[in-house]
């Protein structure tokens, strides 16, 4: 007869709340009994823990009553997160082992039939926690799954390939058995790789022409503003907003850090794009569940795998109505509610809401060249799919409009190819700054000024840092009566005339900021009214 307690970490969304695991050995009839609010596949580790104990080559309590508690009761337990713990209670109550300091250790990994220890989702977001908590214990898991923890500072990550390696990393040296002393060690500490964010290999000033929604893909990357692209098929929106991307800052140690745990959550963990803004880009079929999350357990849902990047939405009026409107309020708060009978979850998403769409159903009303077949009344169905509430809350709408084909396909170095350089005979001019660099000296001043993106200002603090003279207060109260504006939309378009100012290195916003920052709300107008 005999006792252990291991540690372990469940998994609630991204959060990772700590869980125990009680294992108690007795004379009786034999069973093993798994208590504590455990899910189907944690029952199930019932039959992986035996089959990985005896083919590891060491002896399974089988004439004896196991009784496995999860601690707390009330917790619930899903995944195979806690096979590691378990088999290593089952161990050290038998004897088999024994280890004054178990306290020290997390486990979480899952085990194989052959006793091999696989990975788990969350473990990101597992030792993210530790560093948080900083209770001093080590975090062993899986060896695929230390390589992405390892990038979290100040929490000691060791990994393991099989049940036999941490066995004879963590037993004392007199209890281990020959077989076990036989195993390589596949026991490590990996160390941190070096952050360095990685590039995009596509770039916007690859785009011919469109400067004005370059223009306006600039003001957005800068000041951190959703934006609605409305143009005929095959005009540029797909290809506009994938480049978007390419326009935001890198993302810096704690930004990525997140990042990788939402994608290590999801199991989409890549070190290739380690530190590279997520660009999530869902079907127009995708549920609202996959759009913003859901389930039981909640999962995350497109908006957080594109938390610290962009949520691209191709074919906006195709999208499931209630999809959309769920977009509403993370659009606003940066974070999404997910709440069940039994399940509740919150889950970041601080997103960029990039969105193309067709004029009208067949893709050319207003087209300069090729007539439209729809009649106003379809326009107007097919424009209203998106609801004035959500409209509202999209700060750049740009309207696309498709360009010459001589501009496409004319070689950028002319027709007899390139033209030499010619020779500087005084000093070299300046090189026109790129949108990028705009955008990120427009972006560092509104931080310097504010401590956020311009996006973000609410209230007096818009109103402080905006800086708006008399005439233009004047001006911005008569277009809103003009136009209809809701409170919400004058305050968008102030926020966008402060990134504007921002651009142009302007320290108040003027009534010439406020008149282009108005000029991106007209995409819809017409059809609208």
């Amino acid at each position: 007869m005999g006792m252990a307690h291991i540690h372990s970490r469940a998994l609630q969304g991204l959060h990772t709340p700590s869980a125990d695991v009680e294992v108690d050995l007795a004379n009786g009839l034999p069973s093993f009994t798994l208590v504590g609010l455990a899910d189907t596949e944690v029952k199930e580790a019932r039959e992986r823990v035996r089959a990985a104990i005896v083919n590891s080559g060491l002896t399974f309590p089988n004439n004896q009553r196991i009784t496995v508690n999860l601690a707390p009761a009330d917790l619930r337990k899903d995944s195979g997160r806690f096979d590691l713990a378990i088999a290593l209670g089952i161990l050290a109550a038998s004897g088999q082992i024994q280890r004054h300091d178990w306290g020290e250790w997390t486990f979480a990994a899952e085990l194989s039939l052959s006793g091999q220890l696989r990975p788990v989702g969350g473990a990101l977001a597992t030792a993210l926690a530790m560093a948080s908590e900083a209770d001093g214990r080590a975090l062993v898991l899986a060896h695929d799954n230390a390589m992405e923890a390892a990038r979290v500072p100040n929490v000691r990550i060791a990994g393991a390939h099989h049940l036999l390696d941490v066995v004879a990393h963590l037993c004392e040296p007199a209890d281990r058995a020959s077989a076990i002393d036989a195993q390589p060690s596949g026991w490590s500490w990996p160390s941190p790789p070096p952050f360095q964010s990685q590039a995009h290999s596509i770039r916007l000033d690859e785009v011919r022409g469109q400067d004005s929604a370059k223009r306006a893909l600039t003001i957005a990357a800068a000041g951190g503003h959703s934006v609605l692209l409305v143009g005929p098929p095959g005009s540029g929106k797909s290809m506009l907003a994938h480049r978007f991307v390419t326009l935001l800052p890198p993302l810096n140690p704690a930004q990525a850090l997140h990042s990788a745990a939402i994608q290590s959550l999801m199991g989409a963990f890549d070190a290739n794009r380690w530190g590279q803004r997520p660009m999530v880009s869902p079907h127009h079929s995708a549920s609202a569940a996959a759009l913003i999350g859901g389930g039981s357990p909640p999962r995350p849902g497109a908006i957080t795998q594109a938390h610290h990047g962009v949520l691209f939405l191709d074919e906006l009026p195709e999208f499931n109505r209630t999809a959309l409107e769920a977009l509403r309020e993370p659009l606003e708060t940066g974070t999404i509610h997910i709440s069940r009978a039994s399940n509740h979850a919150e889950f970041p998403a601080q997103f960029q809401l990039i969105a193309a769409m067709n004029p009208c159903p067949c893709g050319y009303w207003g087209h300069a060249q090729r007539a439209c077949r729809c009649t106003p009344d379809q326009v107007a169905r097919y424009q209203s799919r998106i609801s004035g509430p959500l409209l509202d809350r999209i700060d750049l709408q740009i309207e696309i409009t498709a360009i010459d084909t001589a501009a496409l396909i004319q070689r950028p170095d002319g027709p007899e190819g390139p033209t030499p350089a010619p020779q500087p005979t005084g000093p070299t001019a300046p090189h026109a700054p790129s949108e990028t660099d705009q955008a990120q000296a427009a972006l560092d001043l509104a931080l310097a000024r504010q401590g956020c993106r311009n996006q973000e200002l609410q209230g007096d603090a818009l109103l402080r840092h905006a800086q708006l003279g008399p005439t233009t207060v004047e001006f911005v109260e008569h277009a809103a009566r003009q136009m209809q504006w809701s409170s919400r939309r004058v305050h968008r378009i102030m926020r966008v005339a402060r990134t504007i100012a921002d651009l142009a290195g302007e320290s108040a916003v003027e009534r010439h900021h406020i008149s282009e920052a108005m000029q991106y709300q007209r995409a819809l107008l017409n059809a609208r009214h």
